[in-house]
């Protein structure tokens, strides 16, 4: 019984809870919460798995199919950069929509979307608002998973 008690006290503790009610107002708020992370899980795989494969047609001189940024592409003066980026899109892209290995595809993504931001912020303005909503998706699923990441903000990590 002591048990019992303890561990509602420590869930609702945790959760903010003092009532049933407000324990359904917060599963439908994770529900909710899931479900936008998943919309933006499967949107930052297809836009970096499009523009990876895009990629891949700029390097073997072929048409892209999608327009691709002349600005973005002067930076990439040696097709090894592009091969590599490209390619990790491409990986990130595909993790990201099979659903595994989350926050290190997130990971991984985070400079390639800080260098897209910083891209069209200052040299090519016009993918602009694209730009911001892949920064503010990104965001999004660097916050919904958090705790992947809280560790390697320790001052002294735990050596095992």
């Amino acid at each position: 019984m002591f048990y019992e008690i303890k561990s509602k006290m420590i869930w609702s503790y945790i959760f903010g809870l003092s009532n049933v009610h407000l324990n359904r107002h917060k599963m439908g708020v994770c529900k909710f919460s899931k479900m936008l992370m998943q919309i933006g899980r499967v949107f930052l795989g297809v836009v970096f798995l499009t523009a990876g494969v895009n990629g891949y047609f700029v390097i073997f001189g072929l048409e892209p199919f999608i327009a691709t940024s002349p600005k973005a592409m002067a930076l990439f003066e040696f097709k090894y950069l592009l091969i590599f980026e490209k390619s990790l899109e491409i990986i990130c892209g595909l993790l990201l929509i099979i659903n595994q290995f989350i926050p290190l595809a997130i990971a991984i993504l985070l400079p390639i979307v800080a260098n897209i931001l910083m891209l069209h912020l200052f040299l090519d303005q016009s993918l602009l608002p694209l730009a911001i909503f892949l920064v503010l998706t990104h965001g999004y699923l660097l916050f919904f998973y958090r705790k992947n990441f809280i560790s390697i903000f320790d001052r002294k990590p735990n050596s095992h």
